[in-house]
């Protein structure tokens, strides 16, 4: 990362990427993926709040595909959010679309991804990185990105059509694929296939931002650089008190930025991106959950850590800090949240649909509330809605599989959920941060929340079998999903959509070849 870059005044930035199919072993083990520009991860994108961004995407893949822009507020530019079927419809093969729009408002460590079934699964991810002069986080000399992800050998389609397999993945339903592996900046272990390791050769004496980003399909993976203690500064953007940890679990599509001081004995250390194995129903022998990489400083660019500590992480001293317990996690410039105007209450369930259903005993969905979500085909709500002049949000879609809560003010949405479901998910809302009110186990009840500067962040973990409330500022117009970020979740069904001041988002001044582009996507 270029640490002066924030020192720049705001400019616009273009980037020209190619979408395109080709075979690869992040691991050392060959499988097909999907890649932007032929990198895994992708091109990193670094700017500086007010920069303008434009990205011509060029889809060379055989099925359609959208780029989304992870945690960014797209205000004004809902349609520039790359949700197929939501905000968009997919880029068709052969075709090119223009992402343009402004980094207003939004400082922190973020990524782009795929957002067309799960085809960022296999490869369609990279780094945003969005540097802003007033961040409130300490000072330091270096800034690394450090992307981590679960790793599938299986194409990701495959793996999709394994996970609905009437019956179930090992004679159950609901069974998510578990990976192979994972990487650390696009580089993994697994077997004798790969010796390869992600690495950095630092200063000694030195502070380091990392910025770590989980852009994974399945499962939390837990960071930590061995006889090194991590101070958290930033979470999913929002800059935090800082405070000590030995490790960090980042949920899905979380980011965190961390400082690591270079203050041990000269010599390589090993990095470790642990695969959480707490969300594994059941077991794959084959599995490498443990990912490595190298940190080192003070030797020269070729040294290795200590190969007997591969499996046998020291120990830190006594007295050194936990694991990150996110409930410590507190805004730098934070508040208390606003009181709501606006209340919904939405559950979440994992099931066969009801009996009479055209799909009953077929497919083991994923359900908000009683809907679970299909894509439009050759539409988008957005563009639906436009199209039919919905100015007041009274769009009509011609099935059941949309779940969309319409904002028609400027409000502050305040969000029951209950999670009925046996495993955790991680919910991403788009375009707006929320406020973590409170959770606990089992169903709400009434329960007090917690209005002492709330956490503020876009992406958060809602345990299986408890009860979360979050609050968010319904000011932004578009549609706006929410969505569990574990892929194969979303695949069945777990998003829904907040339509909000659609007497604005109809207003839009959309491209017309993006409309023109849904009949062929």
């Amino acid at each position: 990362m270029n640490t002066s870059l924030v020192n720049e005044p705001t400019t616009t930035r273009f980037y020209n990427w190619t979408v395109q199919e080709m075979t690869g072993a992040p691991d050392g083990v060959q499988k097909p993926m999907l890649v932007v520009n032929g990198m895994y991860p992708g091109p990193t994108i670094e700017a500086n709040e007010g920069d303008r961004i434009i990205v011509n995407v060029t889809n060379m893949i055989s099925n359609a595909t959208a780029i989304h822009w992870h945690g960014l507020y797209q205000r004004g530019t809902n349609y520039y959010d790359g949700t197929a079927a939501i905000t968009q419809c997919g880029i068709p093969p052969g075709e090119s679309m223009v992402y343009n729009f402004t980094l207003e408002d939004w400082v922190g460590s973020t990524w782009w991804h795929a957002h067309y079934s799960t085809q960022y699964t296999d490869g369609i991810t990279g780094a945003l990185i969005v540097h802003g002069k007033n961040e409130s986080v300490p000072s330091y000399d270096g800034d690394l990105v450090i992307q981590m992800a679960d790793l599938y050998h299986l194409f990701s389609p495959v793996e999709l059509d394994l996970y609905f397999t009437p019956g179930g993945l090992e004679g159950t339903p609901g069974n998510e694929p578990v990976p192979d592996g994972g990487t650390i900046n696009g580089i993994g272990q697994w077997g004798s296939s790969n010796t390869s390791f992600s690495n950095f050769t630092l200063e000694a004496n030195k502070t380091y931002r990392l910025r770590l980003v989980n852009t994974g399909s399945f499962v939390n993976m837990i960071f930590s650089v061995d006889s090194h203690i991590l101070t958290v500064i930033e979470a999913d953007g929002t800059a935090v008190e800082p405070f000590d940890v030995s490790s960090v679990s980042i949920a899905i599509a979380q980011r965190y930025s961390v400082l690591l001081r270079t203050n041990q004995t000269a010599g390589a250390y090993w990095m470790r991106a642990e695969l959480d194995q707490s969300a594994f129903t059941y077991d794959n022998p084959a599995t490498n959950p443990n990912i490595l990489g190298i940190i080192r400083y003070g030797v020269n660019d070729s040294a290795m850590p200590d190969l007997s500590l591969v499996n046998n992480p020291p120990s830190l001293p006594d007295g050194s800090p936990d694991s990150l317990d996110t409930s410590g996690l507190v805004p730098a410039d934070g508040s208390a949240a606003p009181d709501p105007t606006f209340h919904t209450y939405f559950t979440i369930s994992m099931q066969y649909p009801a009996s009479g259903a055209s799909d009953y005993l077929s497919f083991f969905l994923a359900f908000i509330n009683s809907t679970s979500w299909t894509p439009l085909v050759n539409q988008s709500s957005l563009f639906s809605q436009i199209a039919k002049g919905a100015s007041d949000g009274s769009t009509n879609f011609d099935d059941d599989t949309q779940l969309v809560t319409t904002v028609n003010e400027v409000s502050v949405v305040q969000m029951i959920i209950d999670n009925l479901d046996d495993g955790d998910h991680p919910f991403h809302l788009h375009g707006h941060k929320f406020w973590i009110m409170g959770g606990g186990d089992g169903r709400y009840q009434g329960q007090a929340v917690n209005n002492t500067n709330p956490m503020l962040r876009d992406t958060n973990i809602i345990p299986a079998y408890t009860w979360m409330i979050l609050r968010f500022e319904a000011n932004n117009p578009g549609y706006w999903a929410f969505h569990c970020h574990i892929q194969w979740h979303m695949a069945a069904g777990l998003l829904f959509q907040f339509n909000v001041l659609p007497s604005e988002s109809s207003q839009f001044d959309i491209p017309q070849y993006m409309i023109d582009q849904c009949t062929r996507s």
